[in-house]
């Protein structure tokens, strides 16, 4: 898969702009199987699991249900669970996310991540991993206070120091939520597609670490255009397969998509929003001179053709 990339599978230059691309772990584990001379699963299984104590996790299917395997479901048309068949494999994403493992053997992963690569007393991970894993490397667009690491967010809620990421697929959720200081983790696994018990996260951090009280988010206000404010959101932006296109008509911008169009309004100098309540955003990312190179949807960006 990787061997088969075309250019337009690079829409920029590293550091540039945070987009999440699940192809860039394809990647890393690509370049994994061939500095290592082995397979993925077994490179992650000799360098990760293996010194963990991580005995009963695995990438391989056919291993994983030699042991107590929850199926993953999803929901059919009358919202009932269904088991969700076949079940979902691609060697090719494995990288990206498709281990089977357990709360517990999870838990153990990420002592070692909060304790500077040590689990029980013995040093299972290089004690640099997890300094840059929980680094800063680039900042949200719309948010200089959310950052982007080596796969983890890093960010503050309520006064705490939180480092995350979640995992979704056909048939399931996961989520690591860890908060350094404090030598606290919440981690959910669930088999249905994409769930991740917020609720439950959001209750089980406030049950154990002093929080700050929420604030409530500032109401958005229209802000007026003009032309060159105007031509400067309109374009078509692109990234890989995706396309996201801003018209202008009447004095008014819209987002056009495949056939519906969806009036924007702009409620900061880089910011359109739309919706009911005004309550997704599409975020804009200008060049120096103030001139708008990249649209960014909450997960993925694009470049201003």
């Amino acid at each position: 898969m990787v061997r088969g990339w075309k250019t337009d599978a690079l829409f920029t230059e590293p550091g540039e702009v945070y987009s999440y691309a699940s192809p860039g772990y394809w990647l890393a584990g690509y370049v994994l199987e061939e500095t290592s001379g082995k397979p993925y699963a077994d490179a992650m299984n000799e360098l990760v699991f293996a010194p963990t104590g991580m005995t009963r996790t695995t990438l391989r299917p056919l291993q994983a249900m030699t042991y107590p395997l929850s199926m993953g479901h999803g929901l059919n048309d009358k919202q009932q669970p269904v088991v969700i068949r076949p079940a979902f494999n691609n060697v090719a994403m494995w990288p990206a996310g498709s281990i089977y493992s357990s709360v517990e053997e999870l838990s153990r992963f990420v002592r070692a991540l909060l304790n500077g690569g040590r689990v029980e007393g013995k040093q299972a991970l290089a004690p640099e991993v997890p300094a840059k894993l929980f680094g800063k490397y680039i900042s949200m667009p719309g948010d200089a206070d959310v950052y982007y690491g080596y796969g983890l967010l890093n960010f503050e809620d309520r006064g705490a120091h939180v480092i995350m990421h979640g995992g979704f697929s056909r048939g399931y959720g996961s989520m690591i939520q860890m908060v350094p200081e404090e030598r606290f983790a919440v981690i959910v696994q669930t088999n249905r597609s994409g769930e991740t018990l917020p609720r439950t996260r959001a209750k089980a951090m406030e049950l154990f670490l002093k929080l700050k009280a929420e604030t409530p988010p500032q109401p958005k206000t229209a802000q007026a255009l003009n032309d060159a404010d105007r031509a400067n959101f309109t374009g078509k932006y692109v990234n890989g397969p995706q396309t996201w296109e801003i018209i202008a008509r009447g004095g008014k911008l819209f987002y056009k998509r495949e056939e519906n169009e969806v009036e924007l309004i702009r409620t900061a100098p880089y910011r359109l929003s739309f919706g009911d309540k005004l309550e997704n955003d599409f975020m804009f990312v200008p060049d120096a001179r103030g001139q708008i190179r990249y649209i960014f949807d909450g997960l993925y960006s694009a470049k201003k053709l």
